[in-house]
């Protein structure tokens, strides 16, 4: 999948927001219909991300614990003026779906493949990288909020694109860029990862996974 031609259509009708409110220490991200990419300003200086220093960290729950893991990214470019972010896309590797959980051997193994989809008969039960093996992500506008920015921007996951809007601190420097978002939740099945979703399928019991992903993305671009 690459980054679709689509993130430069007109304005799509916002669809309304989802409150910003508090799930433990993570802000639930806005998330409402794909907008217009940002466009890259003329005499912009632009950033390539350093794909071993970036990173996105994940959480995802249930009733009787918790899994955790990172995914990392295949490429992407930071475009920056007067010294302020103006733009950016990046292309995430989902082949890189790694679980951090202290866990060793077969079981890592077999939960990294179940959100692969690699394992027969659950391709479609998280995120089936054979299909859909990259998401994306394509910035769509910039807020200052106090001491932090709020970064908008178009996700794509198994070829649904939804704007969400989530805290980061951003330092522009002359040789690089960072990006570090605060944590932040998603519902993963605005992008029909619905896998054991009590919201979309019945009589799940305490045999459910909560609908809400907590994510914190570290991004690192030096300037070309």
């Amino acid at each position: 999948m690459i980054i679709k031609r689509y993130f430069l259509l007109p304005l799509f009708a916002v669809a309304a927001f989802i409150s910003c409110k508090k799930e433990g220490n993570a802000t639930e991200a806005e998330i409402a219909e794909p907008v217009a990419a940002k466009t890259i300003p003329p005499a912009s200086q632009k950033y390539t991300a350093d794909t071993l220093a970036s990173v996105i960290e994940w959480t995802g729950s249930k009733p009787t614990g918790s899994h955790s893991g990172t995914i990392s990214l295949h490429k992407g470019s930071i475009f920056v003026k007067n010294d302020s972010l103006e733009s950016g896309s990046f292309i995430l590797d989902m082949a890189t779906i790694t679980v951090t959980d202290p866990k060793e051997g077969k079981e890592r193994i077999d939960l990294e493949n179940h959100l692969k989809g690699l394992k027969e008969g659950n391709a479609d039960h998280f995120f089936n990288i054979k299909k859909y093996p990259t998401g994306t992500f394509e910035i769509t506008g910039i807020k200052p909020k106090d001491s932090l920015s709020l970064i908008e921007g178009n996700l794509t996951l198994k070829d649904i694109t939804k704007n969400i809007t989530f805290p980061a601190r951003v330092a522009v420097m002359p040789d690089s860029v960072t990006i570090e978002s605060d944590e932040f939740t998603i519902n993963r099945t605005l992008w029909n990862i619905n896998y054991s979703s009590k919201s979309v399928f019945e009589n799940l019991g305490d045999k459910y996974i909560n609908d809400d992903i907590k994510l914190k993305v570290k991004v690192k671009a030096t300037r070309q």
